[in-house]
């Protein structure tokens, strides 16, 4: 007897920040499981890139560029979305930005930037999404938390105010959409290796320690937070709204390692 409750032949998705990293992989991953996907990020050529990589798999994108930072842009993607697939069943909000500094030492400037991609950003979407869903009565709304959202990593504070900040509004918006049939949760990756952090991570006393809180004792994989969007998205989850996934190798759960 076979389950098919992870099967996500029919369903579109769009997965903003989907040109690199995290949500590159989850594009990818969504499309093996049968979702048509519309990777979109503000860079042209990453996009088309990223729309080739799903239409290898066999199944439809397109390629429309957008900016977390311009309203205009997240409408007229919904609109191209709607207007080729008729709909938008699942969002992945993948899009961050992230700078190390000493917090006595940021900028307001730097704070508003990060502030304004991590979190407002998700608001933008979420509102012009969101609505569509609420609409339809029917949605999945995956957003991308962190490690920081949960606790503090030093001289990220911006950083880690705008995720702590990402997982309540998953939660607000969970328990305010719940009756119209529309989940939003949240994955949280433990340390994994990015464009948005290598610099942090590689051959510094910041990465070791990264490893030895980590219980696996290894940086995480892009693909393995595939299975995990896979279930947000699916009728797997049709009653789990609310959660932040840690997919973090222990990280969260470990006190002493040794």
């Amino acid at each position: 007897m076979s389950y098919s409750g992870f099967d996500l032949t029919g369903r579109v998705a769009v997965v903003v920040g989907g040109t690199s990293g995290i949500g590159r992989a989850i594009g990818r991953g969504l499309a093996a499981a049968g979702a048509d996907v519309i990777p979109t990020g503000r860079r042209v050529d990453m996009v088309d890139t990223a729309a080739q990589e799903i239409e290898a798999t066999g199944q439809r994108s397109l390629r429309i560029s957008s900016d977390v930072l311009d309203r205009s842009s997240l409408q007229a993607l919904l609109d191209a979305a709607v207007t080729t697939f008729g709909k938008v069943d699942i969002l992945v909000y993948a899009a961050g930005r992230t700078k190390r500094t000493p917090f006595l030492d940021v900028k307001e400037s730097e704070w508003n930037e990060v502030m304004d991609t991590n979190l407002t950003g998700a608001y933008r979407v979420s509102q012009v999404f969101g609505r569509h869903m609420v609409e339809r009565n029917y949605g999945r709304i995956i957003n991308i938390a962190s490690l920081a959202s949960f606790v503090g990593i030093y001289e990220v504070a911006a950083y880690g105010a705008s995720k702590s900040g990402l997982a309540s509004l998953t939660r607000t918006l969970a328990i305010e959409w719940a009756r119209f049939g529309v989940c939003v949760n949240a994955i949280a990756p433990g340390v994994f290796r990015t464009a948005l952090n290598e610099k942090l991570l590689d051959g510094t006393e910041r990465g070791m320690e990264f490893l030895m809180r980590t219980p696996m004792r290894r940086f995480g994989r892009v693909e393995e937070l595939v299975g995990s969007a896979i279930f947000l998205a699916s009728e797997a989850a049709s009653y789990v709204t609310g959660t932040v996934l840690q997919v973090d190798g222990g990280f969260l759960a470990s006190g002493v390692n040794q």
